[in-house]
């Protein structure tokens, strides 16, 4: 456990030190991968951008990723679950679209007028809080594989064994600090695990 995401992005850049001072760049996962992003590209003397991916919730249950968006489109849909929560294709189209228009917020707020940092033929670090469902972090990866970088490298603190299993096919390599059975939350792993603002 960690004491907060600050911590958390400590140890990761202890797990990542190969990269020190190398042509690497550090693109967090908005909100709270940001805090871990932010220790880690400090440490590792690179520069940080952001990618930001949204998840598409279920009706009546938010929380519940029936898949996730990123900037440009690229989507992960889990068919299963739609079919079995019956979800509508009005709904989804609707839900798609108010998260696209959130993306578009979010990137105006968090980079300005400043470009997003060159991503092609670069070593890509992917750093967020933590996974759950994944669906983010893989919207996220098929986002950035369109941009063509040199290798993506994922790096995250803690996550559930069939979650880190499916994100270790879509990424050239892996970095998670603990993989424990018992998982329900990213939260859980951490004393303070504050909501972050923009």
């Amino acid at each position: 456990m960690w004491r907060d995401r600050r911590e958390a992005g400590r140890y990761l850049a202890e797990a990542l030190k190969e990269f020190k001072n190398k042509d690497v760049l550090v693109l967090a996962i908005p909100r709270g991968g940001v805090v871990v992003g932010d220790e880690v590209a400090t440490a590792l003397n690179a520069a940080l951008d952001v990618v930001v991916p949204r998840k598409i919730g279920a009706p009546f249950n938010p929380e519940l990723a029936i898949g996730a968006i990123a900037a440009d489109g690229s989507k992960v849909l889990d068919q299963n679950l739609i079919q079995r929560l019956d979800v509508s294709e009005e709904y989804l189209k609707k839900e798609i679209e108010r998260q696209t228009e959130e993306i578009k917020r979010r990137i105006s707020e968090y980079r300005g007028d400043r470009p997003p940092l060159e991503i092609e033929e670069k070593t890509v670090i992917l750093v967020d809080d933590g996974v759950a469902t994944g669906a983010t972090t893989l919207a996220a990866i098929k986002y950035l594989r369109n941009k063509k970088p040199a290798q993506i490298i994922l790096a995250i603190p803690v996550g559930p064994p069939d979650t880190v299993e499916k994100l270790k096919k879509e990424v050239d390599r892996l970095i998670c600090l603990s993989i424990p059975s018992l998982f329900y939350a990213v939260g859980q792993f951490y004393e303070q695990f504050e909501q972050t603002t923009d």
